[in-house]
């Protein structure tokens, strides 16, 4: 019990938690969408593109995420301009835009080095989060939160047939442009716990474990967020006991929780799937390598 009470008695590591757990499940509900569409990629390009927004934030003495969310949604539109107006296919144009931006916001890092320490925007800064953090994180965590859950039947919609949504009333082109404001914000609200480097981590792998776990989406928006809250916390007690990175070692539980619900999984595990094989192959019933080389 003191093995899990210790870590408890410091401040700072009661609040690294509550950011670290509510960032966690904000990103994993999300990351649901964002592995069923294939929007992988665009998670990741919104999570380095706010670079330069939170530099410039930090320099101008306002809130980070004000500044973040500016470059998020400048991303996002400068993706889809590109995209529209040009033959450059998708991938090209989020590659393009986002180490653009990347590279904005380091050399704004590299110009203003003595100024302000901005090492932290990149690797995350759990340890070092006060209470106007922890209080920024949990409302913009709710609100987020809460327009998932309310639209969830419409954006699972989309999700799956957009000319479906679009035949029945609804506006794909909202439902995406809503989906891309809700990635922006979950970005600014996992930025403070792992850092604009790891954030895509966080709203990609709780998703696709899960999705790995189950076939039936309404399972899947309860165990993505599931398995985010408890590799955050086994994450912070890793770095608390072994004095290592904390946005790091999170990162890793969840990249150790995919790899067993890869090895695993009771239908989608690799290792699963040979041991059901392995009866077949003994009593000489035809493999599937065996039956395609005979057709």
């Amino acid at each position: 019990m003191d093995f899990l009470l210790e870590p408890l008695t410091y401040d700072f590591m009661q609040r690294a938690l509550a950011v670290t757990v509510t960032a966690a499940i904000v990103c994993g509900v999300l990351s649901c969408w964002l592995v069923l569409i294939g929007w992988s990629l665009l998670g990741d390009a919104v999570s380095h593109a706010v670079l330069p927004g939170v530099v410039i934030a930090y320099l101008l003495g306002t809130p980070f995420a004000v500044g973040a969310l500016v470059f998020g949604f400048a991303a996002v539109a400068l993706i889809f301009l590109v995209r529209s107006t040009s033959r450059v296919k998708e991938d090209a144009a989020i590659g393009v835009v986002f180490t653009t931006l990347f590279a904005l916001g380091i050399v704004l890092i590299s110009v203003f080095p003595s100024q302000t320490d901005l090492g932290h925007i990149l690797f995350g800064n759990l340890l070092g989060v006060n209470t106007a953090d922890l209080v920024q994180v949990l409302g913009l965590g709710a609100l987020t939160l809460a327009i998932l859950v309310f639209k969830r039947r419409d954006l699972t919609l989309y999700a799956f047939d957009p000319t479906h949504a679009n035949a029945i009333g609804l506006n794909p082109r909202a439902l995406g442009a809503l989906l891309l404001g809700l990635l922006a914000l979950t970005v600014v609200v996992a930025l403070q716990a792992v850092g604009v480097v790891l954030v895509v981590a966080m709203v990609i792998i709780p998703g696709a474990t899960a999705y790995l776990l189950t076939d039936r989406f309404g399972r899947m928006l309860l165990i993505s967020p599931a398995i985010a809250a408890a590799s955050a916390v086994a994450g912070i007690y890793a770095s608390y006991y072994l004095d290592t990175s904390s946005g790091g070692m999170v990162v890793l539980a969840m990249g150790v929780a995919f790899a067993i619900a890869y090895l695993f999984a009771p239908r989608q595990g690799v290792v699963v799937r040979m041991l059901r094989r392995a009866p077949v192959r003994r009593t000489g019933a035809p493999t599937d390598d065996v039956a395609a080389s005979v057709t």
